[in-house]
């Protein structure tokens, strides 16, 4: 087995305390940082890639063709693929998407996928219908993570989750300063080992943004 550490984060549009987020993300030392309300607007390559240099990480996908869906990895991971989905838009609603790459460490292959659905609950169905469409075509490890905008009990989670191995769903994320929702979640296909997860509830990481940072350690099968 190979390990693989992924941190998934909705940064608040880098509205916050930038320098606790990037200092935050790079002790943590993910091999995969998967981004929820990253830069998608005017001059979002440039600031993507900033938000990667200072956090030690290159960017995989993501940023405007994802609507703010950004995979970030550090040098371990090789990048074969990597694509980007775009849901249809609901008049009146922001539009929004996933971000997807095939990665490879050590040896060990596997697809990461993040995704931001929807603040409606009558659009966010739709969204993961959709999403859950794409996810079932891929082959292998796989590893989803999302801000789902609603707690496990939720048709959007279920439906994500279906058939899927689950870290968090009993702690809250969100609202950093005073947690009471766990709406971030983190998935991975049966072949993938959850070997630990956790929620940083740190003074650092509520200054970072609204958000709190869920980290996972993974194992994956050798090939």
């Amino acid at each position: 087995m190979v390990p693989l550490r992924v941190v998934s984060w909705n940064v608040h549009g880098l509205r916050d305390d930038r320098a606790a987020l990037t200092g935050l993300v790079r002790e943590l030392a993910p091999d995969v940082l998967v981004v929820q309300e990253a830069p998608r607007r005017f001059g979002w390559r440039q600031k993507c890639a900033h938000l990667a240099a200072d956090c030690g990480l290159v960017v995989a996908e993501g940023g405007l063709h994802s609507l703010g869906n950004l995979l970030l990895v550090n040098l371990r991971v090789r990048v074969h693929r990597s694509w980007c989905l775009r849901y249809p838009l609901t008049p009146g609603r922001h539009l929004r998407g996933a971000a997807f790459a095939e990665g490879e460490v050590h040896g060990a292959r596997f697809t990461v996928s993040g995704s931001h659905l929807a603040t409606d609950p009558a659009e966010r169905p739709s969204q993961a219908a959709f999403w859950k469409t794409e996810l079932d075509q891929v082959k292998g490890p796989l590893v989803v993570a999302a801000d789902l905008n609603e707690g496990p009990g939720g048709s959007a989670w279920r439906m994500v989750a279906d058939g899927l191995s689950g870290a968090a769903g009993d702690v809250p994320t969100f609202p950093a300063r005073e947690p009471a929702r766990c709406i971030d979640g983190l998935f991975v296909s049966p072949d993938v080992a959850i070997e630990r997860y956790e929620i940083v509830a740190s003074d650092r990481a509520r200054a970072a943004s609204d958000h709190l940072p869920l980290v996972v350690d993974l194992l994956l099968p050798s090939s």
